[in-house]
């Protein structure tokens, strides 16, 4: 690849006037290039653009001005802080924060070259949901949500969203319109351009290869494309397209042999995740205002996910808790068997936390917490401070508790009728029947 500026040449940034210089070259794509420099002591990354791209985003420095002066939705975001200029080369560029190299890319789990905890898988959902949550808050669409501008971290599940020079209002017409595979059938038409609708489709199709690693729409259908050119994908992803999974047309069902990763995975989930897909891609493939689903569902539904992950004992795979399943006596990977070794899943202890008309359900599995959304749900979700956790007494292992690990007291009820406060950092015994008083939560175990 030609590389716009050389190890060593200085830089201009616009508006603070720091001189840099250009310490390494990363990598580049199909926009431009990106750079490492240094910043008051702090290494940061420089996009410098492509000059025949510059004339084809006839926008983009008004986006780049804008989403500078706005600010970034959350620290998920590698946002634009400031233009930068060079002597004597066409062009600019623009300062970003570094990714952190604990960081992979979504390829790297589809090719399988990280292999994740759902825990993982989960989290890195959940962030991604909420990140662009934050984002349509805002009244921005990205405009190419895929692969390419997604990171995570492996171990952690925390995201990094890059590229975000694609940001713009939404409505506004611009030169990017995707990326295939994961654009939103409309736009694959011809139809309308990127908007927040089509976002929701593009993370739907993100959040599929996150925890199926496979793609929503590619069954028997795409198993009998012999020649895969334009024509052929304008037809599977946006005037035919049919979900794998639809219950109401088989006609694209995974094939055995073909799309093994899809017909693992997808009765691993319980059913209120696999529902939510249904509708994203039955629904959702025609009704773009009604039927996608938002941000804030995911955001909920792959918070609940993580609090249905427990252990199988005998591998120690993890498994999730279909409480739906279990109640009606349909098949439950726990209740039932584990997925990974066949062998039989004891159901875990479990809380029901209710507050008012609504309630939750936790797998209190050995390493579960409870965060404020937990024991309020009128509080937001903050997964960086536990309220309370599952705690083994150190003498003898099968006694377990749930320590508070919050400021305020609780009050416990247990099985016997006996009433005690549990204050901040004591443990009440877990056992069916005890009953927890968040302020204005209750929780009830059972076993």
């Amino acid at each position: 690849m030609n590389q716009l500026l050389t190890v060593g040449q200085t830089i201009q940034s616009k508006n603070s006037r720091m001189t840099l210089g250009v310490e390494q070259f990363l990598g580049g794509g199909g926009q431009g290039e990106v750079y490492r420099v240094t910043v008051q002591g702090q290494p940061v990354a420089v996009k410098w653009f492509f000059p025949h791209y510059l004339r084809q985003d006839t926008r983009l420095r008004e986006r780049l001005d804008r989403a500078i002066q706005l600010g970034p939705p959350s620290d998920r975001f590698l946002w634009p802080l400031e233009i930068v200029n060079a002597p004597g080369v066409p062009g600019f560029g623009y300062i970003m924060a570094l990714r952190e190299p604990r960081f992979q890319g979504m390829a790297d789990l589809v090719t399988r070259r990280v292999v994740p905890s759902f825990h993982t898988l989960v989290t890195t959902g959940f962030e991604l949901a909420h990140s662009y949550y934050q984002l349509h808050a805002k009244g921005f669409c990205y405009r190419d949500i895929s692969f390419g501008n997604v990171f995570f971290d492996p171990d952690t599940g925390e995201v990094r969203i890059c590229d975000n020079d694609n940001v713009d209002i939404d409505g506004q017409p611009g030169a990017i319109g995707g990326t295939a595979r994961f654009m939103a059938p409309e736009i694959v038409r011809g139809e309308t351009p990127p908007n927040t609708q089509t976002d929701l489709f593009s993370l739907a199709v993100l959040l599929f290869y996150l925890l199926m690693n496979h793609h929503p729409l590619e069954g028997a259908q795409e198993a009998a494309i012999r020649c895969f050119d334009r024509p052929a994908m304008v037809k599977l992803y946006g005037t035919h397209p049919v979900f794998i999974f639809d219950p109401a047309n088989d006609s694209n069902r995974p094939l055995p042999g073909h799309h093994d990763n899809a017909l693992a995975f997808w009765p691993i989930y319980p059913g209120f995740i696999r529902k939510l897909f249904t509708r994203a891609f039955t629904e959702g493939l025609t009704d773009p205002t009604h039927g996608r689903v938002r941000e804030s569902e995911w955001r909920a539904a792959l918070a609940q996910l993580r609090d249905t992950l427990c252990y199988c004992p005998a591998c120690h795979a993890e498994n999730f808790y279909d409480a739906e399943a279990v109640r009606t006596g349909a098949n439950s990977a726990v209740g039932g068997n584990c997925w990974a070794c066949s062998q039989p899943v004891r159901l875990p202890p479990r809380i029901r936390i209710t507050h008012g008309s609504r309630h939750q359900i936790v797998v209190l599995r050995h390493d579960a917490k409870l965060y404020a959304h937990h024991l309020d749900r009128n509080k937001l979700y903050d997964f960086s401070r536990p309220l309370a956790e599952v705690a083994i007494h150190p003498t003898n292992p099968s006694i377990w508790g749930l320590r508070n690990l919050g400021d305020d007291k609780w009050v416990a009820t247990l099985p016997n009728g006996e009433v005690r406060d549990v204050p901040p950092s004591r443990t009440v015994t877990i056992a069916t029947g005890l009953r927890l008083q968040f302020g204005a939560s209750e929780g009830e175990l059972r076993l």
